[in-house]
């Protein structure tokens, strides 16, 4: 099993496990290979060090190679992001492309009052600004959309 880090085309970092170096030019030659935070498939391999298992060899005061901290705070800034969306999503009720009519009729006390979530148009969502009825447009990463594992 290989395990690769790759980066999407907006920088977002992640790992990716495959059978074989082969099976991973094979998935994203194939367009399978998508970035977890915002579903993109242009994805590309980062340069990485083999692992090389030197415990027994190592001394008690070896440093050990220390990840750029910039690089895990971005890891774990997406981490929280994902885990809100998550929780987002399990927290409210998807009513799709009725999202203005359905926001409008809670509003309204024409419907139960409940969170909500869905797709609508900017003019829609502005017209919804404009009757005080409070929106906010979210982008869900596909890979959200579906079960997680």
């Amino acid at each position: 099993m290989k395990v690769l880090d790759l980066k999407c085309s907006h920088e977002h970092r992640f790992e990716g496990w495959f059978a074989s170096t082969e099976e991973f030019e094979s998935q994203l030659s194939r367009k399978l290979v998508a970035c977890p935070v915002c579903s993109t498939t242009e994805v590309s391999r980062m340069p990485s060090a083999p692992r090389l298992n030197l415990s027994s060899a190592r001394g008690e005061g070896a440093p050990q190679a220390a990840q750029p901290k910039a690089s895990s705070e971005m890891a774990a800034l997406q981490a929280r992001a994902l885990q809100f969306m998550r929780e987002l999503i399990e927290k409210t009720e998807n009513v799709g492309e009725r999202f203005a009519e359905e926001a409008r009729r809670i509003h309204y006390d024409e419907a139960p009052a409940r969170s909500i979530r869905g797709v609508t148009t900017p003019e829609d969502a502005h017209a919804l600004l404009e009757e005080g009825i409070d929106v906010m447009p979210l982008p869900f990463p596909d890979a959200l959309k579906e079960p997680l594992q």
